[in-house]
């Protein structure tokens, strides 16, 4: 039986594609740069994720994404400009960005006083938190688990290790993992890393994609996460 629900934030509670897109468009006109299209959004896609894969794969740090992120998305990108500059722009904005998933609210009524809810992300604790709470989706989560406060990242075993420790001193006394569900957009970090710790996934893909190795469930749609629990 289910007890405690683990849910990811960006691109599944909150659109992180769509706050991007913005921030692009916007920061590109803010600093006189050459004007957003929207072929730019794969780039950053492409670079960001790969420096998001080697944070999960310790071998980067979140100190040398953020110097790099915009310099290397710029350079592809043929723009001249500071990219730790526009990172300091980009965080900021960042910071006060709520874009919700199409269902995201009605799935955490839906859940709310059945199951545990727990936030769990990759990403800065304020900023993560504080976006949660701009979105009105705070109050739902008994626990926040966010990797620069934990000093773990998603898919390690530190990460789940102190959710689970944490979900034992107070709700969940003897929790096993089996117990859990993690439910996420990440094949990398969320099924993979909820996978394999022994927790039931469910993978959230809008659009077509690869094989789903790992998810016990995949949903096109937020609302149908229903079905299952």
């Amino acid at each position: 039986m289910i007890k405690a629900v683990f849910i990811d934030i960006d691109d599944t509670l909150l659109s992180f594609s769509g706050y991007v897109k913005e921030a692009m468009r916007d920061g590109f006109a803010q600093f006189g740069l050459k004007p957003y299209a929207e072929d730019m959004f794969p780039v950053f896609e492409r670079i960001n994720n790969g420096l998001w894969r080697q944070i999960e794969q310790g071998t980067l740090t979140r100190e040398e994404l953020m110097r790099v992120r915009w310099n290397r998305i710029f350079a592809a990108l043929g723009i001249d400009f500071d990219g730790e500059t526009f990172e300091d722009y980009f965080r900021e904005k960042l910071f006060y960005s709520a874009v919700p998933e199409p269902g995201a609210q009605a799935l955490l009524d839906h859940l709310a006083g059945r199951y545990v809810l727990c936030a769990a992300s990759n990403g800065p604790y304020e900023q993560q938190v504080n976006r949660l709470r701009v979105a009105g989706m705070y109050e739902a989560f008994a626990h926040c688990f966010i990797s620069w406060r934990i000093g773990a990242q998603k898919p390690s075993r530190e990460f789940f290790d102190h959710c689970f420790e944490a979900l034992r001193r107070a709700e969940c006394p003897g929790l096993r993992p089996e117990e859990a569900i993690i439910i996420g957009d990440s094949l990398s970090s969320d099924i993979a890393g909820g996978a394999a710790y022994g927790m039931h996934t469910c993978l959230y893909r809008r659009q077509p994609g690869p094989e789903a190795a790992g998810a016990d469930h995949v949903v096109r749609r937020l609302e149908d996460i229903a079905s299952f629990l």
